[in-house]
């Protein structure tokens, strides 16, 4: 039989709210996130620079007991899957996010609409055991649910 997470990627994170967006930024998409509703599905569209949209549903499943640790399976969809999931109940979360590269990893920082700024530093299959230098932090919230994806859409 096959491992259920055989097509899914391991995501190691760790997240930080930080003063202000590290210098180097190389593009900034703008993400719209439906958490459809009672499930751990995610559609995500995103929003190229050059004005290209990608769309897909994601599912998350946590590798243990936190939000740190998760297998992700992706599928991308068409505009005419997109309009068929887009209309079941879901929450919404809006964000801009800023690609850099910090001490030879990519990091990910979300403009939330109140101007927050969450920096996410993923080491793949590999947990993150340092803060890139150049990310101002004012506080790690990596095992606080109230800043992951699906807690900020419902806030």
């Amino acid at each position: 039989m096959e491992h259920p997470m055989k097509y899914a990627v391991v995501e190691s994170e760790r997240r930080f709210l930080v003063r202000s967006l590290p210098a180097g930024v190389e593009r900034t998409t703008a993400i719209t996130d439906r958490y459809l509703t009672g499930t751990r599905i995610r559609l995500r569209e995103v929003a190229e620079p050059d004005g290209r949209l990608v769309r897909k549903l994601g599912h998350k499943v946590r590798l243990g007991p936190g939000p740190q640790r998760i297998a992700c399976t992706s599928v991308y969809l068409d505009d005419a899957e997109w309009a068929v999931l887009a209309r079941l109940p879901a929450t919404v979360l809006h964000k801009r996010r800023h690609h850099v590269h910090l001490d030879g990893r990519h990091v990910a920082v979300d403009e939330l609409p109140d101007g927050t700024l969450l920096a996410e530093v993923d080491g793949g299959d590999q947990p993150v055991d340092d803060v890139p230098a150049g990310l101002d932090v004012i506080e790690e919230v990596t095992l606080d649910e109230a800043w992951t994806g699906a807690a900020l859409s419902r806030s």
